[in-house]
């Protein structure tokens, strides 16, 4: 029966808007002429000083890996993140990501989400749903957790937010699968198949979004040798308008490789513009 489910899936699939990327590009100029914004620059979520830098971000053997460096000074903090178009709003996500604890306490984030533009203080049409892993802790808190969460909205400066957020604890070093649905009136979050969170109401996304990776430091980092961090993402699959179930997404990555699809994307343009700055 499971493999019949799939079958049909596959077949819906092909006639659904979906976006698809394997991270096959042979280089960042590649990934950026395919819709990929690799993002320059100060700025949320980094801590005051650190600086997203282009050459944190590297493709090899079909992964997109996003490095951190530090040394404890905030000035000479490199960040890394890259955001896809912004398009997607109602629909499954999924990425598979290799998390990774850490040799040394940074409180790095290492992030898969889907972001809408905060246009100001308390925009009541901010969207963005994300999954973030502290693998040392941050905000408060030294406890190691993967966070799923589903924005209503927030203010920077100072800080004030509302949100749905769960916490799963304890290390998530490794690869994971870890998906998003998006409806009209709820969201979910997966890790490996597993329902973490379903939240309703003012969380759930009301304008296109832009899927994006990132990687941050949280305030608490120590002076120090240099070091790097990193993380992985294997791929990264949209299937517009329906709620799919993670296996199936998985599925249906295989069979897109299978035809030899590095990249895929039938998902219409919106027009809008991928900001790229939270």
């Amino acid at each position: 029966m499971k493999a019949l489910l799939a079958l049909v899936f596959v077949a819906a699939s092909a006639q659904a808007g979906e976006f698809f990327d394997d991270f096959e590009q042979p280089d960042l100029a590649t990934l950026q002429a395919q819709g990929w914004k690799l993002r320059e620059g100060l700025g949320h979520p980094g801590i005051a000083g650190a600086r997203f830098v282009r050459e944190q971000l590297s493709l090899s053997n079909g992964l997109l890996r996003l490095a951190l460096n530090t040394d404890g000074d905030y000035a000479r903090t490199q960040l890394a993140q890259a955001c896809g178009p912004r398009k997607f709003l109602v629909g499954t996500t999924t990425a598979r990501v290799r998390l990774r604890d850490t040799a040394t306490p940074d409180p790095v984030v290492q992030a898969f989400f889907l972001a809408g533009p905060l246009r100001f203080d308390f925009d009541p049409e901010f969207s963005e749903v994300d999954f973030e892993y502290l693998p040392h802790g941050g905000w408060g808190s030294p406890a190691r957790r993967l966070y799923g969460v589903a924005w209503q909205t927030v203010r920077l400066e100072p800080w004030q937010s509302y949100n749905h957020a769960v916490e799963r604890f304890g290390s998530h070093d490794g690869w994971q699968l870890l998906t998003v649905q998006v409806e009209r009136g709820r969201t979910r979050h997966f890790v490996n198949g597993e329902l973490l969170r379903e939240a309703e109401g003012r969380t759930v996304p009301t304008v296109p979004m832009a899927i994006s990776f990132s990687h941050w430091l949280a305030a608490g980092s120590q002076a120090g040798p240099a070091r790097e961090h990193a993380f992985e993402v294997d791929w990264v699959l949209h299937v517009s308008d329906r709620s799919v179930p993670p296996a199936d997404m998985e599925a249906r990555v295989q069979q897109l490789r299978a035809q030899g699809l590095k990249r895929h994307d039938t998902v219409p343009d919106s027009g809008l513009t991928s900001e790229c700055n939270l």
